[in-house]
């Protein structure tokens, strides 16, 4: 039987990067998938985000595996539109067991010359966004008395980095809900833990080099300083964290961070 048979998953961010890579990862091992993205270009951070016809893609592909897929074009800062999504997951696929917060957008920018806007859209989407979804899926997995909620945090949830304050405090804050969550979720049966990878070859990676003028390694060997000698890691490394995480292979892991670095916060 495939591990996650019968299982249901909702992942955001999931068009493209991360968040597709583990929705095709969790549907290939057996899971129905609910899949919500914001499908359309933000003003910030200004790279390319992911697109309405990735989705649709997405959706034909966790279909072609013989798995049912739902997909959600809507923003993790919209409460009504992440209750709607939420309360169409559980009517038409019956529970959700995984929840892997991965939404997230990344820029640059000193402290004292970030706009109140960009401030709020880092700390809206990456923090408040996975507190909205999870408000709404927590009561389902209490319910169930199981469940698990995966947060995709970073190294930068558990260190510094300079031009990032927005993006750390956004990331740091997702720790702390990880350890929050699971000491409330615990006697219901329901882990929370969360994973921190230095930079991932995704689209996020080449659109901040764009916005620096520069290129992704040159990116990885300025700000990563990965132990390992490679620039960077790749969505399948994220994957098998949250396969494993998700799975009952980790049964009794709650409250914990697994760091996906290369041994960059060894340094």
């Amino acid at each position: 039987m495939a591990t996650f048979s019968g299982k249901v998953a909702f992942i955001t961010g999931a068009a493209h990067g991360q968040g597709r890579a583990v929705a095709l990862a969790l549907a290939e091992q057996g899971a129905e998938i609910a899949a919500l993205d914001v499908a359309r270009q933000l003003d910030y951070p200004g790279y390319r985000l992911a697109e309405a016809d990735e989705l649709r893609t997405l959706q034909a592909e966790v279909e072609g595996l013989g798995r049912r897929a739902l997909v959600f074009a809507a923003d993790v800062r919209d409460e009504a539109a992440v209750a709607e999504a939420v309360r169409q997951t559980t009517a038409e696929l019956g529970r959700v067991d995984i929840l892997f917060n991965n939404a997230g957008i990344a820029a640059y920018g000193l402290a004292h010359e970030l706009s109140e806007a960009q401030w709020d859209a880092v700390l809206d989407i990456n923090l408040k966004g996975a507190w909205l979804v999870a408000k709404h899926v927590i009561p389902r997995l209490i319910a169930q008395r199981s469940g698990v909620i995966i947060n995709n945090s970073s190294v930068a949830g558990l260190r510094g980095f300079g031009r990032m304050s927005h993006y750390t405090a956004s990331k740091w804050g997702l720790t702390g809900l990880t350890k929050a969550w699971a000491i409330e979720l615990a006697p219901y049966g329901v882990r929370v833990n969360s994973i921190h990878p230095t930079g991932v070859n995704t689209p996020m990676n080449d659109g901040l080099a764009a916005l620096e003028g520069t290129t992704p390694e040159a990116i990885a060997e300025r700000s990563a300083g990965n132990l390992l000698p490679v620039p960077w890691v790749e969505p399948a490394d994220v994957v098998e964290a949250v396969l494993f995480l998700a799975s009952d292979r980790a049964r009794f892991v709650t409250g914990t961070q697994l760091v996906i670095d290369a041994g960059l916060l060894t340094r």
